[in-house]
């Protein structure tokens, strides 16, 4: 009801009314179930391994940095918008980027429709991420030719690419060396 759009409205990012807080607060939130439940889906499966790499404490701030940097982009992107915008998709998305500088050569189970059926296949890691990416890409290019005055709210493609991107790069500062996880993997 109109309750759930004053909390949207206050707690996403609102690129015409930016406000830092809410660039925190809106990685929280979620359109709806199915949003909320893609996106832990994504998080379930890449997150654990690049969680791993890092270790909890980093892979948080490593996490909300990727978050802070898709919400950004995206306010860039279309910075008259007053639609606000929610999810934790563009920081999932920087897990996703750290996923494919790590595990480029990992296969992911991918349901894929054939004609009437359905089936699992495994997918080596470096397509399935690498397709995910260029979809989001070309979908960002596609939303610029939409003005801004027209969007009626939908998919962040560039917090999408922008988290990706932002993850891809900045694993490299955020993973432990091999020595420091097999001192913790010692300690334990």
């Amino acid at each position: 009801g109109p309750e759930l759009r004053v909390l949207v409205q206050v707690f996403g990012v609102v690129p015409a009314d930016f406000r830092w807080a809410s660039v925190f607060t809106s990685m929280f939130l979620h359109g709806g179930w199915v949003h909320m439940i893609g996106n832990m889906l994504y998080l379930w499966i890449f997150g654990d391994n690049v969680e791993d790499r890092m270790g909890h404490a980093r892979f948080l701030v490593f996490y909300i940095v990727c978050g802070v940097a898709a919400a950004l982009a995206q306010v860039l992107s279309s910075p008259h918008s007053l639609v606000p915008m929610v999810g934790a998709s563009g920081a999932i998305a920087g897990v996703m980027g750290a996923y494919f500088v790590l595990f480029p050569h990992s296969r992911v189970l991918t349901l894929l429709p054939l004609v009437f059926f359905w089936q699992v296949v495994e997918v080596p890691a470096v397509y399935f991420l690498g397709f995910w990416f260029v979809m989001q890409l070309f979908s960002g290019v596609g939303s610029l030719a939409v003005p801004t005055s027209q969007s009626v709210g939908g998919v962040a493609f560039w917090a999408h690419v922008a988290g990706f991107v932002t993850g891809a790069v900045a694993v490299f500062l955020f993973r432990r060396s091999e020595r420091q996880r097999i001192e913790w993997w010692d300690r334990s």
